[in-house]
């Protein structure tokens, strides 16, 4: 078996390899430090599973990163071991194609228990994140463009149309940045993904 470490600190990488390699005492375990050649490896060898972190620069982000590596090897399960709130990325990562979400405090057991149950073709969901989910699809069923402010319905009314962030700017007298401000206040109160989602949901609403 082949097993892929990624995070920048290396006293994750060396705790998270003692643990596999005492129960997995004849895998071939690497490890790298960056989501670059987190990449590199990927595209070079195949693997069993990857463990990767979230953040680990320079490179992309582990959400455009699980989506290059399912549209590279789509049968390879990869689990997420972070830092980060489970509430801010859990249902990100899961959507974008990871098989598991663990916070880095978690015990020796349940990283074992994840890494078995990805294996046999499985999601590992902790009750923690199992809850977060389930709160999104709740919220997601009940999402309303009434929850957007005035300025909010208007950004969303163009990017329902498909436009740029940078062209919205420039109709609405604004800076791309603040555009982008309203984009990430829409999508979080709408539990959109990326804008796909948000130009289905304006037109199965007929609001375009």
């Amino acid at each position: 078996m082949k097993i892929l470490i990624a995070d920048d600190h290396t006293i994750v990488r060396e705790g998270v390899k003692k643990v596999l390699a005492t129960t997995y005492p004849f895998a071939e375990i690497t490890d790298v430090c960056d989501s670059t050649e987190l990449m590199k490896m990927v595209m070079a060898e195949k693997w069993d599973i990857i463990i990767s972190d979230i953040t680990m620069p320079p490179g992309d982000s582990a959400i455009e990163n699980i989506k290059k590596i399912k549209a590279h090897a789509p049968t390879t399960p990869v689990i997420i071991l972070t830092m980060h709130s489970a509430k801010d990325y859990a249902v990100r990562v899961i959507k974008a194609g990871a098989s598991g979400f663990l916070p880095k405090g978690s015990a020796t057991k349940e990283l074992i228990i994840a890494v078995n149950q990805v294996l046999s073709g499985k999601k590992y969901l902790s009750t923690e994140v199992a809850g977060i989910m389930a709160d999104t699809l709740v919220t997601n069923s009940n999402r309303s463009i009434e929850s957007l402010s005035k300025r909010e319905l208007q950004v969303f009314e163009q990017l329902a149309l498909a436009k740029p962030v940078s062209d919205i700017a420039k109709e609405m007298l604004l800076s791309k940045n603040t555009i982008s401000t309203f984009r990430t206040k829409i999508f979080e109160k709408m539990g959109f993904q990326n804008n796909m989602e948000l130009i289905r949901y304006a037109i199965d609403n007929k609001l375009v």
